[in-house]
């Protein structure tokens, strides 16, 4: 830590989270420490102080990025802009000239209604200022740079003038869905924190069987069992040797706590378990798909991120599933819908008979299913029971769920 940087004691955060996913991530913020939780729409915001932020980082399956406020102001233009992230912080400590970084914006305000141009209003601010301090300036660096800043507006009241900017640091430096572990995947899959966040929704807690009849690459059945199995999401497995933590963009802030870090990395890795919380053995997790080459990837998805040794793979027609022996557990399964893979009428007839083995064979299960289709999902001939917003790579889902009689 720098010793001319004051430290921050608490900080307003804002994590960046898919939509539909906010009450089940504001939980999981205050499982992890964070105060004042309170969601918003497509984010939730709260405070931590460092240690609380870089546990976030480490162990938080939801959010696609934390935000760290640096500074509010007042905003009715250009030239309110360009003053107030020119006083939003000490930047002689924050962007040298020998540190690069980026911008990036959202929302928007009369008259700053473009978000590029927007970033490249923040940019200009920074660079003139180290321009008149030092004669030099910062480079912008689109893909590795030591500094991400985050610019929104957003308007005042109805009739009003103006609005108010936030400017925030990334502390990650990239998206936070990116585990490291699925080098090989479908050919639409989904990203791995909605992937967490439909389970959580779920309520499995690794006490009953989990079962995906349709399980492609196997991306909710291996969130669900690093979940389960508290494999924290920013450590990565390695070949030998404890799981390493990602390169976080907030290691190379001014105020980065290094023995702070060091023992949230430690915790983060004690929290590895091959039993449940509780010590009781995690319950059959089994992944169904009849592409051999789709298994293969499941499999090898599953051994990167460390949970081979709990799931079972299995080839086979989701149509001719039969549940494992045993107590009735819970099904999910995203099956194709028709935006990206699959033919129309294939796609009616497998949702059909998908339906027809459900209720034939699985009574008592619960079926959580995710729907881009509402007249796919239809030829189930079943009725949801509970039905949840969330968006899948930009398409209105529903994430249904089932109780099978």
């Amino acid at each position: 830590m720098s010793p001319h940087f004051p430290r921050a004691e608490r900080f307003e955060v804002i994590a960046v989270v898919p939509p539909g996913l906010e009450e089940v991530a504001a939980v999981e913020l205050a499982d992890l420490g964070a105060e004042a939780v309170r969601p918003l729409r497509r984010a939730v915001a709260c405070r931590t102080d460092l240690a609380s932020y870089y546990r976030l980082h480490l162990r938080a399956r939801l959010p696609f990025r934390f935000l760290r406020e640096l500074a509010r102001f007042p905003c009715r233009g250009r030239d309110d802009l360009h003053r107030g992230v020119q006083n939003a912080a000490d930047w002689d400590v924050w962007l040298p000239p020998s540190h690069s970084f980026k911008v990036e914006a959202t929302g928007a305000l009369r008259g700053l209604d473009h978000s590029h141009y927007n970033a490249l209003a923040v940019k200009n601010a920074l660079v003139d200022r180290q321009r008149q301090r030092w004669g030099e300036r910062s480079s912008v660096d689109l893909e590795h740079p030591d500094l991400v800043l985050h610019l929104h507006l957003s308007a005042g009241r109805p009739g009003g003038q103006g609005g108010t900017a936030v400017l925030s640091l990334d502390g990650g430096g990239g998206s936070l869905h990116r585990r490291g572990w699925r080098a090989a995947m479908g050919l639409a899959p989904l990203k791995e924190n909605l992937a967490a966040g439909l389970i959580a929704l779920t309520g499995w807690d690794g006490s009953v069987p989990l079962v995906d009849p349709l399980c492609g690459s196997g991306t909710l059945l291996i969130e669900a069992a690093c979940a389960a199995l508290g494999r924290a999401p920013g450590l990565e497995e390695g070949a030998g040797g404890p799981p390493r933590a990602r390169d976080f963009g907030f290691r190379r802030w001014p105020d980065f706590d290094a023995a702070a870090w060091e023992r949230e990395v430690t915790a983060a890795r004690g929290s590895r378990r091959d039993n449940l919380a509780d010590g009781r053995p995690l319950a059959e997790v089994l992944g169904r798909d009849q592409d051999p080459a789709v298994l293969a990837q499941a499999r090898a998805n599953a051994a990167a991120a460390g949970v081979a040794l709990w799931i079972r793979w299995e080839s086979g027609d989701a149509r001719a599933f039969v549940p494992p022996p045993g107590p009735p557990g819970i099904l999910v399964c995203n099956p194709p819908y028709g935006a990206r893979l699959g033919d129309r009428d294939e796609l009616e007839t497998l949702y059909a008979d998908l339906g027809r083995t459900l209720k034939d064979h699985c009574s008592g299960w619960t079926l959580w299913l995710l729907s881009g289709n509402p007249e796919l999902t239809g030829a189930l001939r079943m009725k949801a029971s509970r039905r949840i917003a969330v968006s899948n790579g930009g398409i209105d889902c529903r994430w249904l769920r089932y109780d099978i009689r």
